[in-house]
Order: structure tokens, then sequence, then C-alpha cells
């Protein structure tokens, strides 16, 4: 059973900036929920219940925002607000959430790295919280739950992305097995696309055995004085089995401006109050900019 998840939220948010010079990246609001919130929605959608998410100095809003507020709900309620005030309440008990600091911004896997406590000898899944996913069917950490389940091992979220865009992403070298899972061979860090040796990406999502923490330990910082947690990623699949999975979802890379218009206005219009005046809107802003 999976059941302890990682959210890393401690970079600088600098794809972001001049907004996320006073409020962390994570908190950037899609219709009116702010993306860490949804990426809790999904670990708690797989059956996660305990959840540690690692900040640093400056995103107190985070912790600020799950935590409870007797003089807001009060307010609420004696206003008549019920409804609002029941949503809060059940943000402050979706699961048992954790925090620490990650004291020097020293990459991706250093800010795993932080969680070896937390985990002990649990496997655990980590979910970027700067990226929102989405799926029809089920939640695309509860998809590699299942993988885990068939394989004991590690598994990675992939998605397919346009060969010319592999120099942006970090990307597998792997077998195809069935069912879009394929067992990888190492992982490539932004590849030229005439060196890919594949256009499936890594997407935002993992879930890991306790072992990557002795590969994260042992990685030297490169880039900026970084640990990169591909590079750890890269030394554990030469001494244990891991997995990729074609995952059924999207992502919503939330810390890219461009994405961030595209996601809010996708969201927007999943929410029905909006869906039909917001249709309408749209249709004929393209009208005027078509003329």
């Amino acid at each position: 059973m999976v059941r302890k998840a990682v959210i890393p939220a401690a970079g600088f948010g600098t794809r972001f900036l001049p907004f996320t010079k006073s409020v962390p990246k994570e908190m950037i609001p899609l219709v009116d929920k702010p993306v860490i919130q949804y990426v809790v929605e999904e670990a708690v959608a797989a059956g996660i219940t305990d959840i540690l998410i690692v900040i640093s100095t400056g995103k107190m809003a985070i912790q600020e925002h799950f935590n409870p507020e007797p003089g807001l709900m009060s307010r609420l309620e004696a206003n008549g607000h019920t409804a609002w005030a029941t949503e809060l309440r059940a943000i402050e008990q979706m699961a048992n959430l954790h925090y620490v600091y990650q004291q020097e911004l020293k990459g991706l896997g250093d800010a795993v790295l932080q969680a070896r406590s937390f985990v002990g000898d649990e496997p655990f899944a980590v979910l970027l919280g700067d990226t929102v996913t989405t799926s029809g069917t089920s939640s695309v950490i509860a998809q590699l739950i299942s993988v885990y389940k068939k394989y004991n091992a590690s598994v990675v979220a992939l998605e397919q992305i346009p060969w010319e865009k592999t120099n942006r992403y970090g990307v597998i070298d792997g077998i195809a097995l069935d069912d879009g899972i394929q067992k990888v061979k190492t992982f490539i860090e932004k590849p030229a696309p005439d060196e890919a040796p594949s256009n499936l990406a890594i997407a935002a999502r993992y879930l890991f055995t306790p072992e990557i923490f002795n590969f994260l330990a042992n990685t030297t910082p490169g880039k900026g004085s970084e640990i990169q947690l591909t590079d750890a990623m890269c030394e554990m699949v030469k001494n244990t089995s891991m997995y990729g999975c074609l995952v059924d979802g999207r992502r919503h890379d939330i810390g890219n401006k461009l994405e961030f218009i595209k996601s809010t206005v996708e969201f927007g219009l999943k929410r029905p109050e909006f869906r039909e005046e917001l249709s309408v809107w749209l249709r004929k802003l393209t009208d005027q900019l078509e003329h």
C-alpha cells in the first residue's frame, strides 16, 4: 500500500516573475483554487493519507492555506455562507499534512532527500507542486500505484511529446512492454531531437521505493550546485529495475506563463457555472481577433 507522498514546493519560481517575487508559484490560482491544492487533491484521490510538503523561506502562504482558520469559519457561518465554510473545512481535513524546510535551494533531488525520515522504508509518491495533472479515468498517481503493485518497483509518469521538443524535457530510453509500460534503461535530460532515444518525457509524477534516497545522498551536485533527481535515477536504474508508465491524462505546467493561461481557460470551461458564458465570450473574442 502506498500511503505517503512528497510535494516539493521550494523552488524560486523564476519563470513566473514578477508575480512570484512575493507569492509562491504553487499558490497561483486556477479559477479559485491554488495549484498546490489540486496537487494535494490528486494524491488524496489515489488513497494517500500522509503528505510532506517541502517548502523554503517565503513560502509560508502554502502552509497557511491548509491550516485551520477558526475566525474565518465563524464569520462565514454567521453570515450564512455555510457552503464556503464547508469547502474550507474540507481543505483542512483532506490529509495529514506535514512540512519541512529546504534550508538551501539545492535542486529537486535535494528537496526529495529532505523526506527521508518522513518516508522511512515505505514506497512513496512525488508530485511536483507547480504542475497539475488531469485524467478522464483514475488520477495519474493512482495509475503509477497500479504499475508499482504489478512490478514492485519504482515508476515514473510519461507523456508523449513532439520530437522537436525533447530538448526541453527529461526523456527515457526504455524497452516497451505492454499497456503503455516501459522498462527503463536510462534517463536522459533534455537531449537534442536528433539524439533523443524516444519522445517519452517524464511528466512531473513519480513513485519511488525508498532506495532512491541512497542514490540521492551520493549524487554529486551539478549545475548551480543542485542535486538533480534525474542523476540519482540514472544511477538507481543501473542497480534495480525501474519502469515508466505512459499515463492516461494531461500535464498542466503552471510555472509556464502560456500554459497557465491555457489551463485557466480550460479549467474555467470545466465549471458548469462559467462554461456557457465563457464559451460565448471566447467565440466573440476569437471573431474580433480574426477580423
